[in-house]
C-alpha cells in the first residue's frame, strides 16, 4: 500500500512538471500549383508584353510556411508565448518575405485572461481584419490584396496587444519602424515618427454573425543616403476599414469597404504607370467588396468575390473577380481550382498580382485572365 502511494506521488509530482514546462510545436502549410496568366507586362527590353504564361506558383490559397510555436505556464494564469514564423517559395525553395529568416512572424510575449501583448515582427491589425472579413481569407491568389497589399502587412518592431472578451475582440499595435528589414527608414535618432505605423482593429462575433472595424497609419518618410536629410518627413497613408458577415445554412456572405488616403505627400502605393502616382490632394480612394462561401458538401467549398475600387478625380476605376473551388481529401490535405478576371478602364493598369502587373496597350491596362489549379498540405 505504501508503494502504491509513493508511486501516485511521484506520478503526481511528475505530472505537474510536466504541466509547468514549456511545450514547443512544429507546425506548417505546403501549398503550391500550375497557374495560367495571359496579358503579361514587358519583361524588360526588347521584350513585348501581352504574352501568356504557364508557370508554377508557391502559396496560392496558403503562404508555404513553417513554424514553431511555444508556451510556458508562469502559473497564476500567466504564460509565455513566442512564433517565429519562416515563409519559402515552394517552388525553388528559396525564403519569402525578401529573404528574411522568420519573415512571416517572429515575436515573443506574455498571454493571460486578460490578453496577449508580444514584441517582434507582426501582423497588423489590418491583416488580422483581413483574414476574417475577405471571401477569399487573403489567398495569394487571388483576393483583396491585389487591390491593397496592406490587407496582408506586417510590421517589424512591433509591439501588439490583442483580448479577446466574449463575442468582442480587440488589437492594437504600435512599430517603432515598420519595415526597417527591407532597409527602409525607422528607428531613426531624433525623430520618432520616421518609419513608424500604429494601427487597430475592432470585432465583434455573435453566432453566425460578425462586424468588425480596423485603423491603420504608416508614416513613409524616407532618409536620403550619405546626407541623412529626412525626405518628406510627415508623408503619411491612413487607412480605414469596416466589414461584416453572416452564415446561414451552408452559405456565408461577406461585405465590406475601405478608406486610404495620402496625406502631405505620402503616395498610395496604387500607381498610375502611364500619368503618375497618385499623390496630393487626390490621394485617395475607396475599395468595396461583396463575396459569398458555399460549402457544398463536407470536402468541397464553393467561393466567389468581387471587388472595385473607386479613385479620387480617376477614371481608371478597377474591378477584380475571383472564384474558387476547394475540395479536402483529409483535414490536412486538400486540391484547389481559383480563377480570377480583372476589368481595367481608361488608365487603370490594375492586374491579378497588383497594381502595374498587367500589359498596357494605348496608356492603360488591358484586361487579364488567370487560373491555378493545386495541391496544399497542412502539418
Amino acid at each position: 500500500m505504501k508503494m502504491k502511494l509513493f508511486a501516485a506521488a511521484v506520478a503526481a509530482l511528475a505530472a505537474g512538471g510536466a504541466y509547468a514546462q514549456s511545450s514547443v510545436t512544429l507546425y506548417g502549410v505546403v501549398d503550391a500549383g500550375i497557374e495560367y496568366q495571359n496579358k503579361q507586362p514587358a519583361a524588360g527590353t526588347g521584350v513585348t508584353g501581352g504574352h501568356s504564361v504557364t508557370r508554377m506558383t508557391s502559396g496560392n490559397l496558403s503562404g508555404s510556411r513553417w513554424g514553431l510555436r511555444g508556451v510556458e505556464d508562469l502559473g497564476g494564469g500567466l504564460k509565455g508565448v513566442f512564433v517565429l514564423e519562416s515563409g519559402f517559395e515552394l517552388d525553388d525553395g528559396k525564403s519569402a518575405q525578401g529573404g528574411r529568416l522568420f519573415g512571416r512572424q517572429a515575436y515573443v510575449g506574455l498571454a493571460s485572461q486578460y490578453g496577449q501583448l508580444t514584441l517582434g515582427r507582426q501582423q497588423t491589425p489590418f491583416y488580422d481584419f483581413g483574414l476574417q472579413f475577405d471571401p477569399m481569407a487573403i489567398a495569394n491568389k487571388y483576393s483583396i490584396t491585389a487591390q491593397d497589399a496592406a490587407f496582408a502587412s506586417r510590421a517589424d518592431n512591433s509591439v501588439k496587444y490583442i483580448g479577446t472578451f466574449g463575442g468582442l475582440t480587440a488589437s492594437a499595435l504600435y512599430s517603432f519602424g515598420a519595415n526597417t528589414g527591407a532597409g527602409a527608414a525607422g528607428e531613426y535618432p531624433g525623430s520618432a515618427k520616421i518609419g513608424r505605423e500604429f494601427g487597430a482593429n475592432l470585432t465583434y462575433a455573435a453566432g453566425p454573425f460578425a462586424v468588425g472595424a480596423a485603423y491603420d497609419e504608416q508614416n513613409l518618410a524616407t532618409v536620403a543616403s550619405g546626407t541623412g536629410v529626412i525626405v518628406n518627413p510627415d508623408a503619411t497613408i491612413r487607412r480605414a476599414t469596416v466589414g461584416g458577415s453572416y452564415a446561414f445554412g451552408p452559405a456565408k456572405v461577406f461585405a465590406g469597404y475601405r478608406w486610404a488616403k495620402g496625406v502631405d505627400l505620402g503616395a498610395l502605393p496604387f500607381l498610375n504607370q502611364n500619368i503618375q502616382a497618385i499623390t496630393g490632394a487626390k490621394a485617395s480612394s475607396n475599395l468595396y467588396w461583396l463575396g459569398v462561401g458555399y460549402q457544398v458538401t463536407p470536402a468541397l467549398s464553393l467561393t466567389g468575390a468581387a471587388y472595385y475600387q473607386d479613385f479620387r478625380g480617376q477614371k481608371g476605376d478597377p474591378w477584380s473577380f475571383v472564384a474558387s473551388a476547394d475540395y479536402a481529401f483529409s483535414k490536412r490535405t486538400d486540391a484547389y481550382l481559383s480563377m480570377g478576371y480583372v476589368l481595367n478602364k481608361n488608365n487603370s493598369n490594375l492586374g491579378l498580382n497588383g497594381f502595374g502587373t498587367v500589359s498596357t496597350s494605348n496608356g492603360e491596362g488591358d484586361n487579364q485572365f488567370g487560373a491555378v489549379v493545386g495541391l496544399r498540405h497542412k502539418f
